[in-house]
Protein backbone atom coordinates (compact mmCIF):
# COMPACT_ATOMS: atom_id res chain seq x y z
CA UNK A 1 0.00 0.00 0.00
CA UNK A 2 1.15 3.24 -0.75
CA UNK A 3 0.09 6.30 0.98
CA UNK A 4 0.22 10.38 0.73
CA UNK A 5 -0.50 12.38 3.62
CA UNK A 6 -1.38 16.02 3.70
CA UNK A 7 -2.52 18.78 5.99
CA UNK A 8 -4.89 21.45 4.89
CA UNK A 9 -5.99 24.75 6.73
CA UNK A 10 -9.31 25.86 6.81
CA UNK A 11 -8.77 27.38 3.95
CA UNK A 12 -7.43 24.73 1.83
CA UNK A 13 -3.75 25.77 2.00
CA UNK A 14 -1.42 22.98 2.45
CA UNK A 15 0.30 23.13 5.34
CA UNK A 16 2.46 19.58 5.64
CA UNK A 17 2.78 16.49 3.07
CA UNK A 18 4.67 13.31 3.12
CA UNK A 19 4.64 9.94 0.71
CA UNK A 20 5.34 6.78 2.31
CA UNK A 21 4.72 2.86 1.43
CA UNK A 22 3.40 0.49 4.25
CA UNK A 23 5.53 -1.34 6.58
CA UNK A 24 3.16 -4.43 7.20
CA UNK A 25 3.70 -7.37 5.60
CA UNK A 26 7.40 -7.15 4.81
CA UNK A 27 7.22 -3.65 2.78
CA UNK A 28 9.91 -1.36 2.97
CA UNK A 29 8.02 1.91 3.17
CA UNK A 30 8.54 3.15 0.08
CA UNK A 31 5.24 4.63 -1.79
CA UNK A 32 5.11 3.05 -4.73
CA UNK A 33 2.02 4.85 -6.43
CA UNK A 34 0.46 3.25 -9.51
CA UNK A 35 0.17 6.74 -12.31
CA UNK A 36 0.52 6.26 -16.02
CA UNK A 37 3.74 8.59 -15.66
CA UNK A 38 5.71 8.01 -12.82
CA UNK A 39 7.16 11.60 -12.92
CA UNK A 40 3.60 13.26 -12.14
CA UNK A 41 2.96 10.94 -8.57
CA UNK A 42 2.75 14.25 -6.85
CA UNK A 43 0.79 16.59 -9.00
CA UNK A 44 -1.48 12.85 -9.04
CA UNK A 45 -1.71 12.90 -5.28
CA UNK A 46 -2.28 15.82 -5.40
CA UNK A 47 -5.17 16.78 -7.40
CA UNK A 48 -6.91 13.29 -6.04
CA UNK A 49 -6.66 15.16 -2.77
CA UNK A 50 -8.03 18.47 -4.16
CA UNK A 51 -10.87 16.83 -5.99
CA UNK A 52 -12.23 15.02 -2.79
CA UNK A 53 -12.15 18.48 -0.63
CA UNK A 54 -16.05 18.36 -1.81
CA UNK A 55 -16.91 15.30 -0.55
CA UNK A 56 -14.79 16.36 2.76
CA UNK A 57 -16.78 19.51 3.39
CA UNK A 58 -19.74 17.44 3.25
CA UNK A 59 -18.60 14.46 5.25
CA UNK A 60 -17.78 16.86 7.90
CA UNK A 61 -20.95 18.48 8.40
CA UNK A 62 -23.03 14.55 8.39
CA UNK A 63 -20.49 13.77 11.42
CA UNK A 64 -19.77 14.38 15.00
CA UNK A 65 -16.51 12.58 14.94
CA UNK A 66 -13.39 13.77 14.35
CA UNK A 67 -12.09 10.53 12.22
CA UNK A 68 -14.41 10.94 8.60
CA UNK A 69 -13.40 7.46 7.55
CA UNK A 70 -13.46 6.68 3.91
CA UNK A 71 -14.83 9.74 2.50
CA UNK A 72 -13.84 9.24 -1.06
CA UNK A 73 -12.72 7.08 -4.07
CA UNK A 74 -10.48 7.82 -7.14
CA UNK A 75 -11.53 4.41 -9.19
CA UNK A 76 -9.30 5.08 -12.25
CA UNK A 77 -6.32 5.05 -10.16
CA UNK A 78 -8.33 2.74 -7.60
CA UNK A 79 -6.99 5.37 -4.88
CA UNK A 80 -9.11 5.82 -1.74
CA UNK A 81 -9.35 9.07 0.59
CA UNK A 82 -9.69 9.45 4.19
CA UNK A 83 -10.17 12.18 6.37
CA UNK A 84 -9.87 13.60 9.94
CA UNK A 85 -11.25 16.94 11.04
CA UNK A 86 -9.47 19.05 14.26
CA UNK A 87 -12.03 21.28 16.17
CA UNK A 88 -9.86 24.21 14.82
CA UNK A 89 -10.76 23.26 10.89
CA UNK A 90 -8.01 21.78 9.91
CA UNK A 91 -8.10 18.89 8.14
CA UNK A 92 -5.83 15.45 7.44
CA UNK A 93 -6.20 13.59 4.22
CA UNK A 94 -4.96 10.68 3.71
CA UNK A 95 -4.84 9.46 0.54
CA UNK A 96 -3.60 5.02 -0.12
CA UNK A 97 -3.64 3.18 -3.18
CA UNK A 98 -3.59 -0.43 -2.72
CA UNK A 99 -1.08 -2.42 -4.62
CA UNK A 100 -0.90 -4.26 -8.37
CA UNK A 101 -3.22 -7.64 -7.61
CA UNK A 102 -0.90 -10.69 -9.41
CA UNK A 103 -2.80 -11.52 -12.42
CA UNK A 104 -1.96 -15.17 -13.00
CA UNK A 105 -0.03 -16.02 -16.60
CA UNK A 106 -2.57 -18.40 -17.98
CA UNK A 107 -6.20 -18.81 -16.80
CA UNK A 108 -6.01 -22.88 -17.99
CA UNK A 109 -4.12 -23.28 -14.67
CA UNK A 110 -6.79 -21.43 -12.35
CA UNK A 111 -9.83 -24.54 -12.68
CA UNK A 112 -8.29 -27.26 -10.71
CA UNK A 113 -5.64 -25.04 -8.44
CA UNK A 114 -7.89 -22.50 -7.86
CA UNK A 115 -10.57 -24.34 -6.14
CA UNK A 116 -8.01 -26.39 -4.91
CA UNK A 117 -6.53 -23.77 -2.96
CA UNK A 118 -10.25 -22.76 -2.24
CA UNK A 119 -11.26 -25.59 -0.42
CA UNK A 120 -7.56 -25.77 1.30
CA UNK A 121 -8.64 -22.23 2.57
CA UNK A 122 -12.02 -22.79 3.66
CA UNK A 123 -11.01 -25.85 5.75
CA UNK A 124 -8.25 -24.20 7.65
CA UNK A 125 -10.77 -21.39 8.29
CA UNK A 126 -13.56 -23.84 9.66
CA UNK A 127 -10.89 -26.02 11.60
CA UNK A 128 -9.26 -22.78 13.51
CA UNK A 129 -12.69 -20.59 13.94
CA UNK A 130 -11.96 -17.43 12.79
CA UNK A 131 -13.25 -15.85 9.70
CA UNK A 132 -11.60 -13.05 8.21
CA UNK A 133 -11.80 -10.83 11.18
CA UNK A 134 -9.78 -13.34 13.22
CA UNK A 135 -11.35 -15.85 16.00
CA UNK A 136 -9.99 -17.05 19.29
CA UNK A 137 -6.52 -17.81 19.71
CA UNK A 138 -5.38 -18.06 16.40
CA UNK A 139 -1.56 -17.51 15.90
CA UNK A 140 -1.26 -15.89 12.97
CA UNK A 141 -4.17 -12.99 13.36
CA UNK A 142 -1.61 -10.53 13.30
CA UNK A 143 -0.71 -11.62 9.53
CA UNK A 144 -4.00 -11.51 8.74
CA UNK A 145 -4.75 -7.95 9.86
CA UNK A 146 -1.70 -6.85 7.57
CA UNK A 147 -2.42 -8.49 4.90
CA UNK A 148 -6.14 -7.05 5.22
CA UNK A 149 -5.07 -3.30 5.09
CA UNK A 150 -3.10 -4.04 2.19
CA UNK A 151 -5.64 -5.48 0.24
CA UNK A 152 -8.80 -3.94 1.48
CA UNK A 153 -8.81 -0.12 2.17
CA UNK A 154 -12.19 -0.43 3.17
CA UNK A 155 -11.88 -3.41 5.09
CA UNK A 156 -12.15 -2.19 9.11
CA UNK A 157 -8.62 -3.12 10.35
CA UNK A 158 -7.83 -0.64 7.55
CA UNK A 159 -10.28 1.73 9.03
CA UNK A 160 -8.77 1.15 12.39
CA UNK A 161 -5.74 1.58 11.32
CA UNK A 162 -6.04 4.57 9.54
CA UNK A 163 -7.78 6.22 12.89
CA UNK A 164 -4.79 5.07 15.16
CA UNK A 165 -2.45 6.82 12.71
CA UNK A 166 -4.42 10.02 12.33
CA UNK A 167 -4.68 10.13 16.48
CA UNK A 168 -1.31 9.91 17.19
CA UNK A 169 -0.50 12.33 14.08
CA UNK A 170 -3.21 14.88 15.88
CA UNK A 171 -0.89 14.59 19.39
CA UNK A 172 1.93 15.70 17.71
CA UNK A 173 0.21 18.55 15.13
CA UNK A 174 -1.26 19.62 18.35
CA UNK A 175 2.40 20.02 20.42
CA UNK A 176 3.93 21.67 16.97
CA UNK A 177 1.77 24.20 16.53
CA UNK A 178 1.35 25.09 20.36
CA UNK A 179 5.21 26.09 19.84
CA UNK A 180 5.79 29.82 20.35
CA UNK A 181 8.07 29.83 16.85
CA UNK A 182 5.33 28.44 15.21
CA UNK A 183 2.45 30.81 13.12
CA UNK A 184 -0.87 29.92 12.76
CA UNK A 185 -0.86 29.06 9.06
CA UNK A 186 2.36 28.64 8.16
CA UNK A 187 4.17 25.54 6.41
CA UNK A 188 4.93 23.28 9.24
CA UNK A 189 8.53 22.45 8.46
CA UNK A 190 9.68 20.58 11.63
CA UNK A 191 12.32 17.85 10.99
CA UNK A 192 10.67 16.63 14.80
CA UNK A 193 6.78 16.02 13.28
CA UNK A 194 7.92 14.87 10.05
CA UNK A 195 9.88 12.09 11.70
CA UNK A 196 7.13 11.39 14.18
CA UNK A 197 4.33 11.30 11.54
CA UNK A 198 6.69 8.64 9.38
CA UNK A 199 6.63 6.57 13.32
CA UNK A 200 3.44 7.08 12.92
CA UNK A 201 3.20 5.33 9.42
CA UNK A 202 5.15 2.53 10.64
CA UNK A 203 3.70 2.02 13.24
CA UNK A 204 -0.03 1.30 12.20
CA UNK A 205 0.26 2.00 8.56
Amino acid sequence: MSYYFTILSPTDVPLFNIAFGTSKSGGDGIARFRFPDAAQNTYMTQFIINSSLDMLEEAQWMSGNMYLKHIDTYPPASAYISAFLTPSGTRFVLLHQPPQPNIPASSSTTGAAGSMSMSLSASTTSSSGGGLFGGSGIGSSGRTSSSSIAANPTAPQTEEAVRQFMSEVYEGYVKTVMSPFYRRGMEIRSPVFRARVSAAGRKWL
